[in-house]
C-alpha cells in the first residue's frame, strides 16, 4: 500500500505550525460533524473524533465549544466538496474542502492551477479510481500486546497495522476500509486506546516517484492549495 499521504502529511504539518491556520480548519470539521449528527459527542462518533483531533493539536476548549455552538446558527452551514486536478510530472491531486461559499472556493482552486504550467482542474470523478479511501487511526504506545491488539481490531474492520517513525518518535497507524470508520473508532474506544488522529484518507493505488527538482515544482502548487482556508485535506499520488 502506498504511503504518499504520510509524506504529504509531514510536509503539511510543518506548514500548519501556525495556529491561525490549523484552528479554523479543525473548527470547521467540528461544526460540520455537529451539524450532521448533533452536538452531543457521546451520541455522535464523527464529532468525538473531530474533537479528539482538535485536542491533539492543543485547540483550546473554548474554541471547541464555540465550533459546536456554531452548528446551530446560520453561519454553521458548510458544504463539503472534493475537487480533482492534475499537476506536472504525472501528479494527481484530490482536494477536500469545507466551505460556506462554493463559488469562492472553486474560483480560488482554479486560480492555483491556472498559475501553474501544465496543471489543470479535471471533472469530479475522473481520479477517484486512482485512490483508495481508507479509515486511518494514529495512536502511540498501546498498553496491550500489538498482536493481541491487531486480533481484537480485526473484528472492528482492521485491515493493516503499521509502525512508523516521525522525528524519532514511534507511532502506530491502523488502516481499514472507509466504510468501517465508525466500527474502528468504536474498537479503539472499547479497548480504551487513546487515538491521536483519526480521519478518512485517500491513498494512491499507483504512487509515483519524483526527482527533487520535480517535487519542488509541484510543491509550489500544493503550498498554494493547502494555504487556502477552505481546504481541509490534500492527497496526491506522490510516493
Amino acid at each position: 500500500m502506498g504511503r504518499a499521504f504520510e509524506y504529504r502529511r509531514a510536509a503539511k504539518e510543518k506548514r500548519w505550525d501556525k495556529m491561525s491556520k490549523v484552528f479554523p480548519k479543525l473548527a470547521k470539521a467540528i461544526t460540520v460533524a455537529a451539524k450532521e449528527g448533533g452536538s452531543d459527542p457521546d451520541m455522535n462518533a464523527k464529532l468525538r473524533t473531530a474533537i479528539a483531533n482538535a485536542k491533539a493539536q492543543n485547540m483550546p476548549k473554548d474554541n471547541i465549544e464555540a465550533a459546536i455552538k456554531r452548528a446551530s446558527g446560520k453561519d454553521g452551514i458548510f458544504t463539503e466538496i472534493t475537487y480533482e486536478g492534475k499537476a506536472p510530472h504525472g501528479v494527481l491531486i484530490m482536494i477536500e474542502c469545507t466551505t460556506d461559499n462554493p463559488t469562492r472556493t472553486i474560483a480560488n482552486i482554479k486560480s492555483y492551477f491556472n498559475k501553474t504550467p501544465n496543471a489543470s482542474i479535471v471533472p469530479n470523478g475522473s481520479l477517484e479510481f486512482m485512490f483508495s479511501r481508507k479509515s486511518v487511526f494514529e495512536f502511540e504506545n498501546p498498553q496491550i500486546n500489538l498482536e493481541d491488539l491487531e486480533l481484537s481490531l480485526i473484528d472492528y474492520g482492521l485491515e493493516e497495522l503499521e509502525e512508523i517513525k516521525i522525528d524519532g518518535k514511534i507511532s502506530y497507524i491502523a488502516y481499514g476500509d472507509y466504510t468501517d470508520f465508525g466500527k474502528l473508532n468504536e474498537g479503539f474506544e472499547s479497548l480504551q486506546i487513546p487515538v491521536q488522529k483519526a480521519s478518512l484518507q485517500r491513498i494512491p493505488n499507483s504512487p509515483i516517484t519524483l526527482s527533487e527538482e520535480q517535487l519542488s515544482e509541484v510543491e509550489k502548487l500544493l503550498d498554494r492549495i493547502e494555504e487556502d482556508d477552505d481546504v481541509q485535506a490534500v492527497y496526491t499520488n506522490i510516493e
